[in-house]
């Protein structure tokens, strides 16, 4: 089952290929998605990248994470769940 990894304190030039090809020392990379700004475009310095199994994503977290890339020095982790927003009462002007 691939696992998907939080990729941080990336380039703000860095691509996608470019974070692939990172990756895919460390095995099959199943997808790669760096992270940009709605309005912009331009890239928020972070990312995900989905390995496709935990033994690759294992030797993936320790072979990159605190490596330098692209001069910066990279955070990996496991990425976490995004938690859910609860869709309720949010601001407007009908907020009994």
């Amino acid at each position: 089952m691939a696992k998907k990894l939080y990729v941080g304190n990336l380039s703000y030039n860095t691509t996608e290929e470019g974070l692939r090809n990172l990756f895919s020392g460390f095995g099959s990379v199943a997808s790669a998605k760096i992270i940009t700004d709605r309005e912009t475009g331009n890239s928020k310095g972070f990312g995900f990248i989905e390995m496709s199994t935990d033994e690759e994503a294992s030797a993936a977290i320790a072979g990159t994470n605190g490596r330098e890339f692209e001069g910066r020095q990279l955070r990996v982790n496991e990425a976490m769940d995004k938690p859910r927003r609860d869709r309720g009462a949010g601001g407007g002007y009908n907020n009994w």
